[in-house]
């Protein structure tokens, strides 16, 4: 992935997680893409996550595909598992290294043309089984890796660095999860990192497939006018539906419930949150009407961000098929292979 690394050196005074990690502790190798691609913003705010989190890198793992994302795994949690798979086939590994290690947070980064393309079957049947993983899909609209052609998200109309416009219809990410029962469901902009990293932080902690949805321009071969997946256009247009954080599971913080007004509540970490009535209009757990605003979004040309459905009963691939507790790499021989008869008699089951 990268040549370079970064030098292992810290300030004496740096903030430390719960685990005493730095921020640096967390980072990875020197990136080599594009000076200003929206992959290292997508970088950055995936190291502020899991710092905040103070996820063990030691028990993460780290998936990806072919393509400009694909390279993202490189630059973060260098003290991390990861594979780098063929093109499009990250889901599929990424599904069997669940089923044999459940102890693992699995994080996969990939593309709009490593996932909607080649591997847009494998992102269904990802999402079909709730495989439990933070699934970023770093969106820019074009194969960066190959100079620039459309790719299946690139909406109608906009235009190529050469003037070339667009005339296939687009495949939404957001959409394409809703409609297949996706349990959690996000977008972000990787210009926006105060809404991302709690979006990621969120995505992490859920139990089942959590897809997020990231524009990351290129500046390459789509950040020029008539582009709509270009810094200037994603700003003029991203429309915040759900202003997201995210509080880790701790001592329960209540209030008394305040008839009008603003209310402000200290939480754990010395910060505040000013909390105030809201219209019941948006509802995130609603898959109907979180389908109806996304689409009536792209009607307008908006952008919908935030956390736009969340399944909070959602069951995870390893309840769904009823696999052992234990990672398969800590059961003995004689468990995983349990010899002929065992498996005339599982066959016999079948017959």
């Amino acid at each position: 992935m990268t040549s370079i690394a970064k030098p292992p050196v810290s300030h004496p005074s740096a903030r430390v997680n719960a685990l005493g990690l730095t921020l640096r502790d967390y980072e990875g190798g020197m990136s080599t893409l594009c000076a200003g691609c929206g992959h290292d913003s997508v970088t950055a705010a995936i190291v502020q996550a899991t710092w905040e989190l103070a996820l063990p890198p030691h028990r993460a793992a780290k998936m990806s595909g072919i393509g400009c994302s694909s390279k993202t795994t490189a630059y973060f949690m260098k003290q991390s598992h990861g594979f780098n798979s063929v093109h499009g086939r990250m889901p599929s590994v990424t599904s069997g290294a669940a089923a044999a290690n459940r102890a693992l947070t699995y994080i996969g980064v990939s593309g709009d043309g490593d996932s909607l393309s080649i591997g847009l079957g494998q992102l269904s049947h990802a999402i079909r089984r709730n495989v439990n993983m933070l699934y970023v899909l770093e969106n820019n609209g074009v194969y960066g890796l190959t100079k620039g052609q459309f790719s299946a998200s690139a909406d109608i109309g906009s235009t190529s660095k050469k003037g070339e416009a667009n005339e296939q219809a687009p495949i939404d990410p957001v959409l394409l999860a809703l409609t297949l029962g996706a349990t959690f469901v996000a977008r972000s902009f990787s210009g926006d990192k105060r809404q991302l990293v709690p979006i990621l932080k969120a995505g992490l902690a859920h139990n089942g497939f959590a897809i997020v949805d990231v524009i990351s321009p290129c500046v390459t071969f789509n950040d020029h006018e008539g582009s709509t997946k270009s810094y200037a256009y994603t700003r003029a247009h991203e429309r915040e539906e759900v202003h997201a954080d995210f509080v880790p599971l701790t001592r329960a913080i209540t209030m008394e419930e305040a008839a009008s007004g603003v209310s402000e509540v200290p939480l754990h970490l010395g910060a505040s949150v000013r909390l105030h009535a809201t219209s019941s209009d948006y509802d995130p757990t609603s898959r109907a009407s979180a389908y109806a605003h996304v689409a009536a979004c792209h009607a307008r040309g908006e952008l919908a961000t935030g956390l736009l459905f969340v399944d909070e009963s959602s069951r995870d691939m390893h309840l769904l098929m009823h696999t052992v507790e234990a990672p398969l790499v800590d059961l003995p021989f004689e468990q995983l292979c349990p010899g002929r008869a065992a498996l005339d008699a599982l066959m016999d089951e079948y017959r």
